[in-house]
């Protein structure tokens, strides 16, 4: 007989946000398999330091063989997706940042590196070791290295584990799919995870559009380890930006993360769920994070899809494997249609925190007109700051008003700019004031 499994609701309500629509055109489309020809793997792949190339034009390399590594804390290797050779390293000028590329040519085998073994965990440290070993980040798009949030200090009273499956952006479904095709994997590395941090509690967040996956999700919370019944299941309102680290750690515990702190500061992690599914792959068997898999949708995607494809797969190649786009099509997103960054060729890459590739028609667009200081904006944003101040205090030239107004805080979650009638670049202000801060050393 199934274990009756309750529900949790939210220990705080979602303070401001907005409600978007979800296109999630592509949740119930399984997940398929991309072998490109040719990868070009970047070396900087998360936030931190970039690594350094460890192979060189004419090797042979497998899937799994670390192609960069790095001394620094704040980094992760990097692995190839693809057995093949590597036939060119390269260097380009990425948002300002000069990123060395491993360039290899496929033989098409995809031939697993056969060094890869299992990697024992005894203890948190060995959780540590194996989140840095995987080269695993944050694969809901921010790219934080994983193995730094599972090194805990001597002191740090860890009780609460959160996983966010809340995937709150339009059209992207590829924490969903995870969810759909990698339950085992999912449930294995959550009751590792309890036994070796000794969790006093595992919630799991999930919005509560994606009924499907709480029937999985609700599952593992009831299966026959949890004698405790400390894994819970979190219904959360499918409101925007609700998937944002501070925002699931508020509506999930009730606990505010500080400026400058980590979640392990005031007792929690915070894990993706894609993430858990990575991790205990590479626990079970060596492999390490290789490939993602990405969302491929938008207005003028012909056949929205999601795909497996190895890390430094062209933008290009995915959009011929999945049946091209429209001939308007007109704007290519990595990421969100919220978050994401737009790029100017589909020559770019996908790396570990692309979680979405959205090409986008052409669309009309209202002018800015002036601020009708109707405080929409402020009532929107999750971090109660005044995005319209802001803007006010960057035509003053007063620099200093941007401390006194908290700008640091901003998630750039665009929630200001998506509500203001105005159609006033807040989101964009508010990125100018905290460089600006970043600039003075503030």
């Amino acid at each position: 007989m199934e274990r009756f499994e309750t529900i949790l609701r939210p220990i705080k309500n979602l303070k401001g946000g907005t409600k978007i629509p979800h296109f999630k055109n592509t949740a119930e489309i399984e997940s398929v398999v991309m072998k490109p020809e040719k990868v070009y793997v970047p070396m900087l792949q998360n936030i931190g330091a970039p690594c350094s190339v460890l192979v060189s034009v004419g090797d042979k390399v497998f899937v799994g063989t670390k192609l960069g590594e790095s001394d620094a804390f704040v980094s992760a290797p990097i692995h190839s997706g693809v057995s093949g050779c590597v036939t060119a390293i390269s260097e380009k000028t990425i948002d300002g940042k000069k990123i060395q590329f491993v360039e290899i040519e496929s033989d098409g085998d995809f031939t697993p590196c056969p060094n890869l073994k299992p990697f024992p965990i005894q203890n948190a440290k060995d959780l540590a070791a194996a989140a840095r070993e995987c080269g695993l980040v944050g694969l809901g798009g921010a790219g934080f290295p994983t193995h730094i949030k599972l090194t805990l200090k001597e002191d740090a009273k860890i009780d609460t584990l959160i996983i966010n499956a809340a995937e709150c952006e339009p059209y992207i479904t590829a924490d969903y799919r995870e969810c759909m095709e990698n339950g085992n994997a999912l449930m294995e590395c959550i009751y590792l995870l309890k036994e070796k941090l000794g969790l006093q509690m595992v919630i799991i967040g999930v919005e509560s559009n994606k009924p499907q996956a709480i029937k999985i999700l609700r599952k593992i919370a009831a299966d026959e380890r949890d004698l405790d019944d400390t894994v819970k299941v979190m219904k959360l309102p499918s409101r925007y930006p609700q998937g944002a680290e501070k925002v699931i750690i508020r509506t999930t515990t009730g606990r505010v993360l500080p400026l400058g702190k980590l979640p392990s500061d005031i007792g929690c992690i915070v894990m993706n769920i894609t993430s858990l599914g990575a991790l205990y792959k590479f626990i079970t068997t060596g492999m390490p994070l290789t490939s993602k898999r990405i969302t491929f949708d938008g207005t003028a995607v012909i056949t929205p899809k999601n795909i497996i494809a190895p890390i430094g797969t062209k933008i290009s190649d995915i959009i011929e494997f999945a049946g091209g786009v429209t001939e308007d099509a007109d704007k290519i997103i990595l990421g969100g249609p919220m978050m994401g960054n737009s790029i100017l060729s589909d020559q770019h890459v996908i790396d570990k925190r692309t979680n979405a590739v959205l090409v986008m028609k052409q669309e009309k667009t209202a002018n800015s007109t002036p601020c009708i200081r109707c405080g929409r904006c402020a009532d929107a944003c999750t971090m109660n700051l005044y995005p319209a101040m802001v803007e006010t205090a960057i035509w003053l030239n007063n620099t200093a008003k941007y401390e006194e107004l908290n700008v640091n805080y901003c998630m750039e979650c665009g929630s200001c700019s998506f509500v203001c009638p105005a159609k006033r670049p807040l989101t964009q202000t508010m990125r100018v004031a905290k460089a600006e801060l970043r600039r003075t050393g503030k």
